[in-house]
């Protein structure tokens, strides 16, 4: 198909994970208001496709974590990267975009860029945080990088990529004054009890390193503070049906949780405290300006690998964006069960931490805070003019 921004071009995305799938909705919700006849067809998820979006493969179908963990999929996403390759350089799209997904978008983007299709990025992978050598793949993948946090942008600039940053959606989605008592009602929750929300992971992968310590410390917790509630949000039917088969192994089914389908926005503005993954749930409790324990663990082996290649000291997105801990994270062995519970107490019962964190927060919100949706739309736009 031949496409132009003038007669309904088609526009290409993938998004291989939740997050990503958040990300492209936002961008699709711009680019609607400039291209309304458009075609956007790739990979994504519910929220693309309540944009309109035809998703070919299930976004489900993408999702894996860590470097072993990926071998036993490699030729599955292997083929799917090949059957879309093929497809979009004989249809040439206006623009590609990969959201999020660097593994496997980066290595697609290269493909479709030699075969003069520009390419673009939508949030910049962690080349700040690790591998850092990523950069020469991007220079050669990316016509155009989109990033969300204000201090990526230079690093882009310095090797030659033209960058804009957009602001992070989840701060335009996320209130700057959370109303705690109206989510409590919405889930059925006392206004005055005592709320952990426990977030283990959205990946099958999460599930299977962080969920039976993560419900060994409510336990824990719970033994401390008889009435605590704790709220348990699910990415979907397969993540509740594995997480229930993980407690039931454990012996753990009698711990009191309140499962909830998807909600998580509701379960972190209802929680006094958040034992949270790593990843972006983290920063979406720091704009609902809650305190946190940032918690991860994954397969020994990925561990040894990644945990030498860091460049800085933090994992969780709060913390790298305060440039210091501002929160606890308990990796790998270090995130026992008691000592999840230890530090979630702590953040449940010191008052002027709590109060701090809210001001902090709130700073780091402001700093995040720009019409994402508009601002991300007007450089796909500036890119399809230029191609």
């Amino acid at each position: 198909m031949a496409s132009s921004a003038d007669s309904a071009p088609s526009i290409a995305v993938v998004a291989g994970e939740p997050s990503g799938d958040m990300l492209a909705s936002r961008l699709l919700s711009g680019l609607r208001t400039h291209l309304p006849h458009a075609r956007f067809h790739g990979i994504g998820g519910p929220q693309m496709i309540a944009q309109g979006f035809e998703s070919h493969w299930p976004i489900e179908t993408m999702t894996v974590r860590g470097l072993f963990e990926v071998i036993p999929r490699y030729r599955e996403l292997k083929r799917i990267q090949n059957t879309l390759r093929d497809r979009l350089i004989a249809e040439r799209p206006a623009v590609f975009i990969g959201a999020d997904y660097p593994g496997f978008n980066l290595g697609l983007e290269a493909q479709l860029r030699d075969a003069g299709i520009p390419t673009m990025h939508y949030i910049g992978p962690q080349i700040w945080a690790w591998r850092g050598g990523r950069i020469k793949k991007i220079v050669r993948s990316v016509s155009h990088m989109l990033v969300v946090f204000p201090f990526e942008a230079p690093i882009y600039e310095k090797a030659g990529v033209p960058v804009t940053y957009v602001g992070h959606p989840l701060a335009e989605v996320i209130p700057l004054a959370p109303d705690t008592a109206a989510a409590r009602r919405t889930l059925g929750v006392p206004e005055d009890a005592n709320v952990v929300t426990m977030m283990p992971g959205s990946r099958m992968g999460e599930l299977k390193y962080n969920t039976v310590a993560f419900v060994e410390a409510v336990k824990l917790l719970q033994a401390r503070d008889r009435s605590l509630r704790v709220l348990v949000p699910m990415a979907g039917d397969r993540q509740k049906a594995y997480f229930r088969e993980l407690v039931a192994g454990a012996g753990l089914q009698d711990v009191p949780l309140q499962l909830l389908d998807g909600q998580s926005h509701a379960a972190i503005c209802a929680a006094d405290a958040v034992l949270v993954a790593s990843g972006t749930a983290s920063l979406e409790v720091a704009l609902f300006k809650k305190p946190m324990v940032i918690a991860y663990k994954m397969m020994r082996a990925s561990w040894e690998i990644m945990r030498h290649m860091g460049y800085q000291p933090w994992i969780g997105l709060p913390n790298i964006l305060a440039r210091e801990f501002l929160v606890p994270e308990l990796l790998q062995h270090h995130a026992s069960p008691q000592a999840l519970a230890d530090a979630m107490w702590q953040q449940l019962t010191d008052v002027p931490h709590r109060l701090q964190l809210v001001q902090r927060f709130t700073d780091m919100h402001h700093s995040l805070l720009r019409n994402s949706a508009e601002e991300s739309a007007a450089a796909v736009m500036k890119v399809i003019a230029n191609r």
